[in-house]
């Protein structure tokens, strides 16, 4: 059974965030747990603190009112520890482990981690830039980043971000070769290709109502979304780009994107840890600032 003041920890994030699941993700507990506390606190007061339903939780007006007291209390006993928490902030020290898509290397995850290891000289950073699922457990991962939800339920996962997949080219390119219109005329253009390094096998390009190509006419094969990208740039072909590749070109009028009445469903962009339990400091301060600094992408 919880102690009360991390029944009231809890109910307080809850209030704050207005949903279970973000309230877990934030505490990195499970929903269950989160409702457990919730139910508890309630038989506890004898009053409904939130109405739910399937979709949605909204504070009572007899919650709102606790929720207030709870958090001035809570804060109150948060000053106890104000000094420790402190010198914590100013000692975050040791080894973070993180595995990040190397598309968002340059535009983000490197920016990112330069400003933490500025600010908090003790933290060291082992960065592997893969597009392939790492091996967390062999690899002793401890925050990830990944395009497309994590398959492990076990994790604590937070989503971030949206990207969109542009199909692009120059136009000089779409000058010399025609603009596609329909998934038969990529085959007879030229088209960039990304390898997947755990298949060996090329990326397909992804389109509305989950439709996957695989273009016929790949001049340009790679296994990194820069390098694909300085391709489609030099005008030797058309590529699938992710918007935080592509948006200043486009912006600029060095790429066109085409197909547009085509394009898939934005991708989400999640922060992980996977390991539930007691969080270090410093692991807290990367997973808070590269979750924070990936949340400015924009949509």
């Amino acid at each position: 059974m919880l102690n009360r003041l991390e029944m009231l920890r809890i109910f307080c994030t809850a209030a704050k965030l207005g949903s279970f699941k973000e309230a877990a993700t934030r505490l990195g507990i499970s929903p269950q747990a989160v409702t457990r506390a919730v139910q508890e606190l309630e038989r506890l007061q004898g009053e409904l603190l939130f109405h739910r339903n399937t979709r949605q939780v909204q504070l009572s007006e007899f919650g709102a009112a606790l929720a207030e007291r709870a958090r001035l209390a809570v804060e109150q006993i948060d000053t106890v520890f104000e000094h420790e928490e402190n010198d914590e902030v100013e000692e975050a020290a040791g080894m973070v482990r993180l595995t990040a898509p190397a598309a968002l290397s340059r535009t983000v995850i490197l920016p990112a981690l330069t400003a933490i290891a500025r600010r908090y000289p003790k933290i060291d950073i082992d960065l592997r830039l893969s597009d392939a699922l790492a091996d967390v457990v062999n690899e002793k991962i401890d925050i990830g980043v990944r395009i497309g939800l994590p398959r492990d339920n076990r994790f604590v996962v937070r989503k971030v971000a949206r990207t969109q997949l542009f199909v692009v080219a120059t136009p000089d390119c779409i000058a010399q070769h025609g603009e596609p219109v329909s998934f038969d005329d990529l085959h007879r253009l030229p088209t960039t290709a990304m390898y997947d390094s755990s298949t060996g096998r090329a990326w397909p390009w992804m389109f509305a109502d989950g439709q996957r190509l695989y273009p016929a006419g790949a001049r340009f094969m790679c296994n990194d979304a820069e390098a694909e990208l300085s391709a489609v740039l030099a005008g030797l072909a058309y590529g699938q780009v992710p918007d935080f590749l592509a948006r200043e070109h486009l912006a600029s009028g060095r790429l066109v994107a085409v197909m547009r009445d085509a394009e898939a469903t934005p991708w989400d962009i999640y922060i992980y840890r996977p390991q539930r339990g007691p969080l270090a400091r410093r692991f807290r301060v990367v997973y808070d600032a590269l979750g924070d600094a990936l949340a400015q992408l924009p949509v």
